[in-house]
């Protein structure tokens, strides 16, 4: 399969070396002038993965555009509405799309694929891929379990079936909604469990995992989807590699700010806990995890005050929590 990987950050490094490693013809694409693509463009390798003679590297989009029959944009979130209106200037006959991040967009509220579908993207040729795994576990050879959902059955089946292998064993995602909104939302948690490190309070993750999935599930059947699936891979089960790994953004961003540090890099979950408290007003669903982190972020909460909200709130019925 001819494969181009839109973005060569971290994970889009680790996207593209994956794909050549299981056999797939692989242009890797970033922009000229961005570290990311540099440093691979000079040296071929990252802090991550080194890239074979087999990945072509390049910063004409156009030329990734036109190799691949099958495109996977792992990208900011944030930036992905912006960067489609770009791609869909080109030829796009029979290309499958693969969206590799998680996060909701900030103020609309819009799930990634309905960003795409927007942009101009066929609905029956976009899809997800998420769930857990770090790429340190990945190129070390442990393997995980992970996600491809989308709109249409057979295009889900087709790529899990092709991109599986013995480090990745990929499963079926029958909901969209629900696959989309658990994958970004397990960002935001992982916030919170970063806070609590910082807090050495780390033994509160247990019910922050119980009234985590819970509050999302809650948000996901409002939107239409099945309130299971935030049960499953795409939150719940990606909950060890967000929560308790030190590899986790989200959950170093959190350690951060609990300590009253910085941290620099990447963590989706900051923009999507504004996202999703838009929605869940929208949908009247109470999310006092999510509202607390986005009133912290917006506010400069200190970190005990949000937690000691949280846990203050009066008792309910342990399944409605």
């Amino acid at each position: 399969m001819k494969v181009s990987v839109l973005g060569c950050g971290r994970w889009g490094s680790f996207l593209a070396w994956y794909n050549d490693k299981i056999g797939n013809d692989v242009m890797s694409w970033g922009m000229e002038g961005e570290p990311s693509y540099d440093v691979l463009k000079k040296t071929r390798k990252n802090d991550y993965v080194t890239f074979p003679d087999s990945i072509r590297l390049t910063a004409d989009l156009e030329e990734a555009v036109r190799h691949a029959e099958t495109i996977i944009i792992s990208i900011s979130a944030q930036g992905l509405r912006g960067f489609l209106k770009r791609v869909v200037k080109f030829d796009l006959t029979s290309k499958t799309f693969v969206l590799c991040m998680k996060g909701i967009e900030e103020p609309s509220g819009k799930r990634l694929t309905q960003i795409a579908i927007e942009e101009g993207i066929d609905k029956s040729s976009v899809a997800v891929w998420v769930g857990p795994g770090h790429i340190q576990s990945f190129v070390a050879g442990i393997p995980n379990c992970m996600v491809v959902d989308s709109y249409n059955a057979e295009l889900t089946k087709r790529l899990a079936d092709s991109f599986k292998s013995d480090l990745i064993r990929f499963y079926y995602g029958n909901d969209i909604i629900g696959t989309e909104v658990g994958a970004a939302a397990k960002n935001v948690m992982g916030i919170v469990a970063g806070m609590l490190d910082g807090m050495n309070l780390s033994e509160l993750k247990g019910p922050l995992m119980s009234r985590g999935s819970r509050e999302v599930a809650r948000l996901t059947k409002a939107l239409g989807g099945s309130e299971f699936s935030a049960y499953g891979l795409c939150h719940l089960g990606d909950y060890e590699t967000t929560l308790f790994s030190k590899f986790s953004h989200n959950r170093m961003w959190g350690e951060k700010y609990a300590k009253g540090e910085k941290f620099d890099k990447l963590a989706e979950g900051v923009a999507t806990a504004g996202a999703l408290c838009a929605l869940a007003e929208k949908c009247g669903v109470d999310m006092p995890i999510t509202r607390e982190v986005y009133d912290m972020i917006c506010h400069n909460t200190p970190p005990k005050d949000a937690l000691a909200r949280l846990f203050d709130r009066e008792a309910k019925e342990e399944f409605y929590l």
